[in-house]
């Protein structure tokens, strides 16, 4: 079964017109494969684990008062800065199988619709753990590589156990989602992260010179037609591709 492709949407930053929301309503329609491109206005993105600082509310309310709210995911990872020039990627699909044995297959199908969009624009990315980035991890983006290498998009995946009236189904219900730097102001996303991460007291700094944009690897289009050039090649991709089967 091939995806869906629901309208593409630009995410406010009120609670129930954020990222987390949007994400929500493409899982309670996962009962068959959907897609959805979108960007947000300028906010950070944390995992639940960032609770755990008694300085969060504190920071989060600064932060608010800036104009950048805070919102938790329920996904793990790490902190992800969004501005209007980063691309967001969410796949949602039903899966009959344990989440062990399916969560590389999930994050490969995800990764290679990125790379396959990319590669005509002469963007040559891979999966690489690119240390010192946001988010940091093995199915990152990135180009170039070893010491050289910079993070080009972050992935993440989300599974919520589909449940009948006699307990859970052995079915779930999978989100997908990447993070694609096509045209963000890349200096400012890491003064914000950084800056958050300060006020927290934690000892995470995320270097600017292991990230890329899109628009710095392809110079030839500007910011509003990369976007949409990268939208139109994402969406015919994803149009085509169904979820990675079961094994």
């Amino acid at each position: 079964m091939q995806f869906v492709l629901i309208p593409d949407a630009t995410v406010g930053t009120t609670p129930g017109n954020d990222p987390i929301a949007l994400e929500q309503q493409l899982l309670a329609r996962a009962s068959e494969p959907v897609a959805q491109l979108w960007q947000s206005g300028t906010a950070l993105v944390v995992p639940r684990s960032y609770r755990q600082f008694a300085a969060f509310d504190a920071a989060c309310a600064q932060f608010a008062a800036q104009g950048c709210p805070v919102r938790v995911r329920p996904s793990g990872g790490g902190l992800v800065p969004l501005d209007a020039g980063v691309l967001n990627v969410s796949l949602a699909y039903p899966l009959a199988q344990q989440l062990e044995g399916a969560v590389e297959r999930v994050y490969h199908h995800l990764c290679q619709l990125l790379v396959d969009a990319l590669q005509p624009l002469g963007v040559d990315a891979h999966r690489q753990a690119v240390a010192g980035s946001f988010c940091d991890g093995r199915f990152n983006l990135a180009t170039g590589r070893g010491p050289h290498a910079r993070k080009i998009a972050g992935t993440a995946q989300y599974w919520r156990v589909q449940r009948t009236a006699e307990g859970a189904s052995g079915r779930y219900r999978v989100l997908a989602h990447a993070l694609l730097l096509v045209a963000p102001d890349l200096d400012a996303l890491h003064r914000r992260a950084n800056a958050f991460e300060a006020l927290l007291g934690s000892d995470r700094r995320y270097a600017r010179d292991k990230t890329a944009s899109v628009a710095e690897l392809c110079p030839s289009l500007s910011g509003a037609a990369l976007m949409a050039e990268v939208r139109l090649r994402l969406r015919e991709l994803i149009a085509q591709s169904s979820p990675p089967a079961a094994r």
